[in-house]
């Protein structure tokens, strides 16, 4: 299972970026896809996530800006990061679950200037 991400940055606040992660190993369609990031001396957090089905959430401090979306054809999973504030920075990693598995990649630095 290899889940590889990319499309982090620097971008400067009210920037925008999109991170996209690319599945292979995993009957992609059957897992819920998410997003986390984890800041520098902070946990590790959950910031969105998108079921098999399509149904999606968000933790409350990006509603309104971050979009998550899938492509199965693609086995791919995008986050759109709009209205970027520095305490968006971070490192974010995608995450596969389907009961009891979960695969982690890698992460993507995101960096946001004032």
């Amino acid at each position: 299972v290899q889940l590889q991400a990319s499309g982090g940055g620097l971008v400067q606040a009210g920037g925008s970026l999109r991170l996209s992660c690319a599945a292979s190993g995993i009957i992609f369609n059957l897992y819920t896809m998410a997003w986390y990031r984890q800041a520098q001396g902070k946990q590790r957090e959950l910031v969105a996530s998108i079921g098999s089905a399509g149904s999606t959430d968000y933790t409350d401090s990006v509603k309104g800006r971050f979009t998550i979306s899938r492509d199965n054809a693609k086995k791919t999973v995008y986050l759109q990061m709009n209205s970027l504030r520095p305490d968006d920075t971070a490192v974010y990693y995608c995450k596969a679950g389907l009961a009891p598995n979960d695969y982690w990649g890698q992460g993507t630095q995101v960096t946001v200037s004032s």
